[in-house]
């Protein structure tokens, strides 16, 4: 048994796919990416601690806040048996150092714009940013007009936009305001890692510019332009061409 709230589709038969959320958002929130690959693969997705239907954090777990995270993904992969694993932004991050703890339980490795850094993820004033951002989905009528900014300022689909949107309520405020994730040297974690890793970046964003080169030849690194920190979701054809052959070239 996993303590993590797991979401699943598909065949159970199939190969297992597991997806790790970025931050203040849950694993319902990826429907497009579920309906293209649950044909083909038993998709799983956590909601994270402090995220969706999973635990809270405790004092205890919040003082070792990134430990929780990875050690609860560890848990979820071994109640599970080997999986490829796909993560986005924070999920990206844990999903990384897991696999690094774990290198028996992750086939193959997708990391979308992953929060790996040289140094701190959480500037100052992040915790009272993220505050001031979910607090626009307090009630419908506000969430609503976030949906609406989206819809206006973004590419998504409707279907993503409401996904995303319904996550916000459920992230715990606890975990926001004591967001620690660690100092975690991005140049080891990828040197560490034993399986096949495909990595993409937002070429413009904020992680690219902390990505350091690599020497270990089971890292792909992809920089992509025209995008943003949510690949998958601003240019789903360009994310689908790279990952799915690679997917069926290494997921397996």
């Amino acid at each position: 048994m996993t303590s993590l709230r797991t979401h699943n589709w598909g065949d159970p038969d199939r190969p297992a796919l597991l997806l790790v959320h970025g931050l203040t958002e849950a694993g319902t929130a990826w429907p497009h990416a579920v309906e293209r690959w649950s044909p083909t693969w038993h998709v799983h997705a956590v909601d994270l601690r402090g995220h969706g239907g999973s635990p809270r954090f405790d004092t205890a777990a919040a003082s070792r806040m990134l430990d929780t995270f990875v050690n609860d993904l560890v848990e979820t992969l071994r109640a599970l048996g080997p999986a490829t694993v796909i993560g986005h932004s924070l999920g990206g991050r844990v999903a990384a150092i897991a696999a690094t703890r774990a290198p028996d339980f992750v086939r193959a490795l997708v990391l979308e714009d992953p929060a790996l850094t040289q140094g701190t993820v959480t500037p100052p004033g992040f915790a009272d940013e993220q505050h001031t951002f979910l607090d626009r989905f307090d009630n419908p009528a506000d969430a609503g007009r976030e949906k609406v900014l989206m819809r206006r300022n973004t590419t998504w689909t409707d279907d993503e936009i409401d996904r995303w949107a319904e996550c916000k309520p459920h992230v715990d405020r606890h975990m926001i305001d004591q967001l620690e994730l660690g100092q975690v040297n991005a140049s080891d974690v990828f040197t560490e890692l034993r399986c096949p890793t495909l990595v993409l970046y937002d070429a413009d964003g904020p992680f690219a510019k902390h990505s350091v080169p690599t020497s270990n030849p089971s890292v792909d690194v992809r920089y992509l332009d025209g995008v943003s920190h949510c690949i998958r979701r601003d240019d789903p054809t360009t994310y689908h061409a790279i990952v799915d052959p690679w997917l069926a070239n290494h997921g397996r």
